[in-house]
Order: structure tokens, then sequence, then C-alpha cells
């Protein structure tokens, strides 16, 4: 039996050639996660704007989940390095306007990866969830 109450919106970057796939393997595969996940795809992680995340929450979305390219890029070889300091900036524009950093988690997700994700999505869920009730 489904939950009536409404889920946490997260908002989910993930990369083109790397972690889509491994989202889209969750949807093809009817793995279970909640229909208040929505994907964006960029070409790499380290391409997300830290304003884009504030900008999500302060829009609505209870938080932002970064799949990562990790070592897997093919676009830049310190993607991983690069995607750390965008989530960093992010976490600390977030505390400057008052939103919680923990609004905002960042895995490596691989092109086959669909119960890691399905498993991030349900965990960060559950987690947005308290930070709400503790709020």
């Amino acid at each position: 039996m489904k939950s009536k109450e409404p889920q946490p919106k997260i908002l989910v970057f993930s990369t083109n050639s790397i972690s889509d796939p491994g989202i889209d393997l969750a949807g093809s595969a009817h793995m279970h996660y909640s229909t208040a996940v929505q994907v964006i795809p960029l070409p790499c992680s380290s391409g997300v704007k830290p304003s884009w995340i504030v900008h999500a929450i302060e829009q609505g979305f209870d938080g932002v989940f970064v799949a990562g390219c990790g070592g897997d890029c093919s676009f830049l070889a310190d993607c991983t390095p690069r995607t750390s300091a965008v989530i960093k900036k992010a976490q600390d524009l977030m505390k400057e306007n008052g939103i919680s950093p923990k609004r905002l988690k960042m895995s490596g997700l691989c092109s086959v990866c669909a119960d890691n994700f399905v498993a991030h999505m349900n965990n960060f869920q559950n987690e947005l969830k308290k930070l709400a009730e503790n709020e």
C-alpha cells in the first residue's frame, strides 16, 4: 500500500553518457522510486552551477542530487575535484541563503548503477522527511 503523504521533491542533475543510462535502467526495470524525482541531464557534472541548486530549492524542490561523472568523465580528467568544488560552493551559497546544506547530495553513478540510484533516491527522501520534521 502506497503512502498518501506527499513525497519530498528531488531534482537530479545527471550526466548524459554516464549516470543517465543507469537512471534509465532503473525505470525500464520497473524499480520503484518516487515520481517526485525529476532528472535534468547534463554533459558533465562539473557543469552544474551552485546558483541552480539554490534556485531549485527556492522554487520548491526539497533536495538536489548531483550524479557525478567520477573518473569516467569523457570531457575532463579532473571532473571529480571540479564537481566537489561546485558542491562546496553550493553548500556555502545555501548557508548564505538560510538553506540547510543537507538538502544537497552528490554521488558518482555509473551507467549500470540502477540499484544504487534507487537506493540513493529512497534514502535521500527519508533524510529530507526527517529534516522537514526537525525544521
